[in-house]
């Protein structure tokens, strides 16, 4: 990492908020770097961070922090982290195209309740990568309209061990193995993609750590290891 705007999106993606971090300008650092990391190569989110001011942003901090002017440091340091978080925000956004825009908003739409107030809830579980592939997903609804397909790859990738059946021989039936433990989390996540995914007329069977016996299938046919279907 060295630029604050990489931070800011690996902080993210570790499930930190932004007003988590506090960025102060650095006592001693590389000319060559904007980070200022003791370990140049830490993989490590560190919620304090320093950074070198002069990198890129000297005509926007020199006169705050210039020498000759004593006096008002905690203003100082005040005026730092916001302007840094400022600067940081810009950075996220001026790397993100009109498609990242869009799932940006999406996800801040889903955080306010647009989607309604369970969904709002259950959001909450999620970390930001998933976040993202409910919102791509949503996307890809509005301009696809393949609800079914959707909601199939959104269940595989937040539930890596899923598989999904569908039964339409005679009735519309999709059949879910979770594959984990059945938690309190794991329901909420669920729950918001049938919320967002699952056509109204189908119905659905969750199986949770145990997968459903399928015959000639030596897998799903363990004795205490089966869920009934």
């Amino acid at each position: 990492m060295n630029y604050i705007w990489d931070l800011v999106i690996r902080a993210e993606n570790a499930g930190f908020k932004k007003k988590d971090l506090r960025f102060s300008p650095a006592a001693v650092y590389s000319p060559y770097m904007e980070l200022s990391y003791e370990d140049l190569n830490t993989k490590l989110i560190e919620l304090h961070i320093e950074i070198n001011p002069y990198y890129r942003f000297h005509s926007i901090f020199h006169g705050l922090l210039d020498i000759n002017a004593s006096g008002y440091e905690e203003l100082k340091r005040t005026l730092f982290d916001i302007v840094s978080h400022l600067l940081a925000e810009i950075d996220v956004m001026q790397g993100m195209n009109k498609r990242e825009f869009y799932i940006h908003f999406l996800i801040k739409d889903i955080e306010s309740g647009a989607y309604g107030e369970e969904v709002k809830k259950s959001f909450i579980y999620f970390q930001r990568p998933e976040k993202e592939i409910i919102a791509i997903n949503i996307l890809r609804l509005h301009e696809t309209g393949e609800t079914v397909y959707l909601l199939k790859d959104t269940i595989n990738k937040i539930f890596p061990k899923s598989t999904v059946y569908a039964n339409c021989t005679k009735k519309d039936e999709l059949l879910i193995y979770i594959g984990q433990k059945e938690t309190e989390e794991a329901w909420a996540k669920i729950n918001l993609i049938l919320d967002l995914f699952l056509p109204v007329f189908f119905h659905i069977e969750i199986y949770w750590q145990y997968h459903f016996g399928i015959i000639d299938v030596e897998e799903t046919m363990r004795i205490d290891r089966i869920a009934l279907y």
